[in-house]
Formats: structure tokens, C-alpha cells, sequence
């Protein structure tokens, strides 16, 4: 069994004085570095007897950079005479030893065939630590600190997190969870099966709502049937124990985005629990529990109610990933407590050791999931962080680039590479300007915001977010008692809800779903009174109260005007007793939090910045549906071109990422503000509409 990691970060606290004092002691200028190295050993000798922790310590090993003093598992030591070492990372020894750490790594690294990104260097003469990361293809600043109570339990915990757990980094989760795992593969395939039989009303309602929105944030044009005649498709199908012959394409994704969703949440609920609640996550309790038991496990994770205790209310909300829950069976149980009782012995304290690689994990992840060819198919394009990079740069230049004053939007936000790449700037600046922790979190979540229709985009997004906000996390609940949203949200930034003109439907905002078009009167579409709304309608029909009980909740809970409520009450009570009999069919659960998420930006203040990566998708590969409903919105920006819509589907091309760009700057962005996309070069050659881009640019 693993030791555990808050027992063991404590462990190093309750440690590191007297190990401070120790080192200092035996640290004397008249000893030889092989005596120094002796009486460290001797130290961590007792330090590994009290942490219980297994370390496999190689003494004097040899490596094709030399011969380390010592390798404490994914740990090298380099033990240098005491007064070597000094405060200046420029001076001579210091620079002789972070090279020889640097050769060490790659040395140990490639006699055990492991990634040098999994080991950690140390640099010691008991008066300095140096330490050394390396990072992708090169390496991170070294940082020396003098021998402290703070530097020793930092040594520590280091000592440690490479010696119990697995590393939370990309090839970790690969190699446990990606598609070359028997075990992965079997998962995949449970939850075809179990989607494939399943005739449970909800089930089948979540799996409707998610081709909807997968089909309008994706290539869509008989993607279905171009699959099924690729070999990269079949040979994938193939992989995970299915026949390729009677396999549905839909359903195949649907099962795997699930698996991949799920997998996003348990990582998401290792992080939270690191940065904000200080603990781990339950995962070692849920390896263990019986069926029904586990199936309440996960019903609670899913409700969010794990995020919701460090702080976090809407990390779950509106999810079409659940649907498993409703399904639940013995294989299922049997694959998710696999998962879970794997992802136990995960330490995610290397989220905090090589916080670089964390916005690594999702994306490398999901890459290895599915074959590029297919990906490509469907239009799933992600943006190289290079190419992130260089767009903000080159969109908020000057003091504006890392100002945490200013805001940006993401519309088309993806897995969330563009969001994570501007917070680092702002917790940068936020340090150069002096900035507390809660004053700095509080920026961020108000002024960094991503929209996107794709589900599981919007669950990657949003983890990626937590990971990159990291230990400001831990301010959560001093922003008080309600915690905080992170503002991404799943909703269409092009058709936004719509507000009804006709005698009939005047003064409503209407909102399509698989289930049917929900109107939600006027006075209730501003943030705060939609969240109110969500979360009472939500309770209400859950606790089966009477429409009458419902109304009267609300009128006691909402900030709005009792003649603005009365002439509300009439499309409010059809919203309730719609949701009352969806749930009376087995269909609630998440529509309320669609609704609330679908309206994000009609809440949305004007930002300064619109930076991001929309979709490449034609207008002839649109959904027929969504692309007749798109018409007005072209009329309006003048982008239909000489000789109307005939002329859209013959030579000259469209693509909805032209209309996001109209769309965008009409909508969100303030007077002389500026937007800056990742754009195809052949709109800027195309007639018609593409002229209006081109001008702009």
C-alpha cells in the first residue's frame, strides 16, 4: 500500500527543523565531501525509516555522464564539499554543479530508460540546495536556497514524491490509460456495450444532446459514414475488442469521450484536492466499496460534490457524461473501480513539482486516445502552445500582456491551451506588482473566460484551468462561503439564446435542447438571477414540491421586482413542469444546468481581448439545422456574397470560423478593443466575406 501523501508532507514539516539544524552541524569546513556524504546517508536513513517509504538508493552509480553519489529512486544527489556551494547561481561551483546534475539525469535516465522529465536533481554541501527539473527538451531555472526549515522540508517532500506514486505526468497516464492498456480497452468497450443496450430514457436523451453539440462543433458532413470507410477508424474499433461491421460511429465516440471525461474528472479531483483541500482524493475508499456503494461514489462525484467541498460549485454542471450511472452494472463497477484504484497510487504532488508539464496531461492524453487521422477527420485541430504563444503576444502587447485588470475571452476555447497560457501571464505580473494570492484568483476567474460547445472540451477546460490556477486554489473559500465558478462555460457564442418578437413568445429568450426549446422570461436573463433559477429549479423538482411551492420559493429567494416575477410566472411555471415531467420520466438531472450555461453570454460584460482558436468547419459540413438557423446572422454581418446563398455552395467557400470573428467582435468586444484568431490563409483570398476579414486584418 501506498504511504500516504498528507501523512507524509507532514511528516516533512514536523522533520525539517531538526534536519536543518543536522545539516548545518555536520556541514564543517574541515570535512572531506565523502564525509559529508556519510552523515547525510545516515540522516535519510532515519528520515526513510519514519516515512515508511520504500527507497531504492544506489550509491556511486555509474552512468554514461560519470558516477553519481546517489540515487534516491527518481532522485539524484550530487554531494559537494561543504562551502562549494553559494548564494550566487552564476559562481563558478555552483554552475560545475548544476552541470553535473544535468548529466547525471539524462545518464540515470537512459541506463533505466525512463524520462528525464520524471526524475529531479539535487545539489548539496549543507549550507546550499540547488535544484534541478529538466522540462521537455531542456531545463528549468535552477534555484539555490540556503539550508532553512523551508528548503529542507522542501528537499523533503521532493525525496518523497519521487518515492511513493506514480508521477502524475502524461506518459504515466499513457501507459495506464491509453489505448495500448488491456484494461483501458476493456473500459472502452463496457461502456459501448452498456451505452449500445441501454433503453433508459435519459441515457438516450444525453446521448441526443451530445451528437447535437458535437455535430455543430465539429466537421460534421456524414462523418459517420466517412469513418466507417477509413481503415484508421476500424483498426481503432478492432483495438478496443469491437467489430467494425456492426460498431456505430456515434456511439463509439459517445463511449469514449465518456471514459476520457471520466478519467478528467477523477485527475480533476486529485488536483482540487492537492491545491484546495490540502488532502487526497477519496479513491483508495472508493477501490474498495461494493457496487451500489461505488455507484453512489461516482453519483456524488458527478453532482460535483467533491469540487463543492474545496470550493469549486460549477466544475460539474449540465455534464452528458453521467449517463453511465443510470446504466450501472456489474462491469461497470468492475472498470471503474480498476480506474479509480489505479489512479490511487498517482501522487499528485508532481503537479506542484513540475507544474510546467501539468497543462501537458489532458492534451498528450487525449491525443494518444484517438489516432490523428481521426481526430483530423473531425475536424480537432489543437493549437501547438507555440502558436498560442505567439497570437497572445501578438494580440495584448505592452503593459496589457499579464494585466490582470484586463479581460479576455476564449469563444471557441477548446481544451483551454489559450486560457491556461494568459493566466501564467497574470500570476507572473501579479507577483511583479506584489499582488496577494485571493486578490490575484478573484482577478483571474472575473476576467478569463472561455465558451464552447464540444462537452468533454468544456470538462478539459475547465480542469486545465484548475491546474493552471494551482496553489491559489487554496483561496477559494476566503472569496467566501459559496466558493467560486470557473468561467467556462459549455454554450454556442455564435447563436446565442434568441429573443422571441411575436405576439406569442415576446420578451422570452429561447433556448433549443434535445428534450425540446425551453423560454426563459426576460427579467431572469442576467447571471446572478439564472444561477438562482438553476439551483431552485433544480431542488424543486428533485424534492417533487407542487408548481405553486416552486414559485413561491423562488419570489422569496430572487432579487426581482414583484411585477417583473408576476409577469414572469406564466413561462416560469411551464419551465418547472416541463422539468417535472422529464424527471418523472427519468430525464432530469441536467437540463436546468444546460439552460443556465446556454445563457453565459448573454451575461457577458464586454472584454478587451478576444484571442483564441475557433473551428474550421465549411458551411456546406454544418449540420442542416444549425446552418439554416446561422442564415440571418450572415444577412445581417453582410457576409453572404454576390448571387446569395446559391453562391455559398458552389465556389465560393464559407466557414463558420468567419462568422465567429463577425459574431465576436459585434458581441463581446469593447469600442477599440482587439481580437486576434488562428485563421486559414484561403478566407483571406476568398470574395465576398472573406473581404470583410481581410480589410479588418
Amino acid at each position: 500500500m501506498q504511504p500516504d501523501p498528507t501523512a507524509l508532507e507532514q511528516l516533512a514539516s514536523r522533520l525539517a527543523p531538526s534536519i536543518a539544524q543536522d545539516l548545518l552541524r555536520v556541514a564543517t569546513p574541515d570535512r572531506t565531501e565523502a564525509d559529508f556524504r556519510r552523515e547525510v546517508a545516515r540522516l535519510l536513513d532515519h528520515v526513510v525509516g519514519d516515512a515508511r517509504v520504500r527507497l531504492n538508493v544506489r550509491e556511486e552509480y555509474h552512468v554514461a555522464g560519470g558516477r553519481a553519489d546517489a540515487v534516491y529512486n527518481r532522485l539524484v544527489i550530487e554531494y559537494e564539499r561543504p562551502g562549494t556551494l553559494s548564494e550566487k547561481l552564476s559562481a563558478k561551483g555552483n554552475q560545475h554543479a548544476i552541470q553535473q546534475v544535468k548529466d547525471y539525469i539524462l545518464g540515470v535516465a537512459k541506463r533505466e530508460r525512463r524520462e528525464a522529465q520524471r526524475l529531479a536533481g539535487i545539489a548539496m554541501d549543507g549550507r546550499y540546495f540547488i535544484f534541478v527539473r529538466r522540462v521537455g527538451e531542456g531545463w528549468s531555472d535552477p534555484e539555490v536556497f540556503p539550508v532553512s526549515q523551508g528548503s529542507v522540508e522542501r528537499f523533503l517532500r521532493l525525496l518523497f514524491a519521487l518515492a511513493a506514486g506514480a508521477a502524475l505526468i502524461p506518459e504515466n497516464l499513457i501507459q495506464d490509460f491509453g489505448p495500448k492498456n488491456i484494461e483501458a480497452q476493456r473500459a472502452v468497450r463496457t461502456l459501448y456495450s452498456t451505452l449500445h443496450s441501454s433503453t433508459h430514457p435519459l441515457v438516450l436523451a444525453l446521448f441526443d444532446q451530445w451528437r447535437l453539440f458535437f455535430s455543430e462543433a465539429t466537421d460534421y458532413r456524414e462523418w459517420s459514414e466517412r469513418l466507417e470507410a477509413k481503415e484508421e477508424f476500424r483498426a481503432f474499433v478492432r483495438g478496443v475488442g469491437l467489430d467494425p461491421k456492426y460498431a456505430e460511429p456515434a456511439k463509439v465516440f459517445f463511449a469514449l469521450h465518456t471514459y476520457y471525461a471520466l478519467l478528467i474528472k477523477l485527475i480533476a479531483s486529485l488536483a482540487a484536492s492537492r491545491y484546495a483541500g490540502g488532502g487526497t482524493a477519496p479513491f483508495s475508499r472508493m477501490a474498495a466499496e461494493p457496487s451500489d456503494q461505488l455507484q453512489t461514489s461516482c453519483a456524488s462525484l458527478e453532482r460535483g460534490g467533491l469540487f463543492r467541498e474545496y470550493g469549486i460549485r460549477n466544475f460539474l454542471e449540465g455534464d452528458f457524461f453521467g449517463w453511465y450511472l443510470s446504466a450501472w452494472n456489474d462491469d461497470l463497477h468492475h472498470e471503474l473501480q480498476r480506474m479509480v484504484r489505479r489512479l490511487s497510487e498517482y501522487d499528485p504532488g508532481s503537479l506542484e513539482l513540475a507544474p510546467e508539464q501539468a497543462r501537458d496531461l489532458l492534451k498528450k492524453l487525449y491525443h494518444y486516445l484517438l489516432p490523428r487521422e481521426i481526430r483530423h477527420d473531425l475536424g480537432e485541430y489543437y493549437t501547438p502552445d507555440w502558436l498560442a504563444e505567439r497570437l497572445i503576444r501578438q494580440t495584448i502587447v505592452g503593459r496589457d500582456l499579464g494585466d490582470p485588470t484586463k479581460r479576455i475571452l476564449d469563444p471557441a476555447c477548446g481544451s483551454g491551451t489559450f486560457l491556461v497560457l494568459v493566466i501564467n501571464h497574470i500570476k507572473r505580473e501579479a507577483l511583479r506588482r506584489r499582488m496577494g494570492p485571493t486578490e490575484t484568483l478573484d482577478a483571474i476567474r472575473k476576467n478569463v473566460i472561455g465558451f464552447d460547445l464540444n462537452p468533454l472540451a468544456v470538462i478539459a477546460a475547465r480542469t486545465n484551468y484548475i491546474l493552471a490556477l494551482g496553489d491559489l486554489l487554496k483561496e477559494t473559500k476566503r472569496l467566501g462561503p459559496e466558493g467560486i465558478d470557473i468561467p467556462v462555460y459549455q454554450c454556442d457564442s455564435v447563436l446565442t439564446p434568441t429573443r422571441g418578437e411575436s405576439l406569442y413568445d415576446h420578451g422570452r429568450y429561447k433556448l433549443k435542447t434535445s428534450v425540446g426549446v425551453f423560454e426563459v422570461p426576460e427579467a431572469f436573463a442576467t447571471k446572478e438571477r439564472m444561477e438562482t433559477l438553476a439551483n431552485i429549479l433544480d431542488e424543486s423538482v428533485e424534492s417533487r414540491v407542487g408548481e405553486e411551492a416552486f414559485l413561491e420559493r423562488l419570489s422569496r429567494t430572487v432579487d426581482v421586482y414583484q411585477k417583473e416575477l408576476d409577469a414572469a410566472k406564466p413561462a416560469l411555471a411551464e419551465i418547472y413542469r416541463r422539468l417535472a415531467d422529464l424527471h418523472g420520466k427519468g430525464l432530469n438531472g441536467v437540463w436546468a444546468r444546460i439552460i443556465k450555461n446556454g445563457f453565459a453570454p448573454l451575461f457577458m460584460e464586454p472584454v478587451h481581448y478576444i484571442i483564441g482558436n475557433p473551428p474550421w468547419v465549411n458551411w456546406e459540413n454544418l449540420p442542416d439545422e444549425y446552418r439554416a438557423s446561422t442564415v440571418p446572422l450572415w444577412h445581417h454581418y453582410g457576409m453572404i456574397p454576390e448571387g446569395g446563398l446559391h453562391s455559398i455552395l458552389g465556389k465560393v467557400k464559407m466557414d463558420i470560423s468567419m462568422l465567429m470573428a463577425y459574431v465576436s467582435m459585434d458581441k463581446y468586444l469593447l469600442p477599440r478593443g482587439k481580437l486576434g484568431f488562428v485563421l486559414s490563409q484561403s478566407l483571406f483570398k476568398t470574395s465576398g466575406a472573406g473581404q470583410g476579414l481581410a480589410v479588418a486584418r
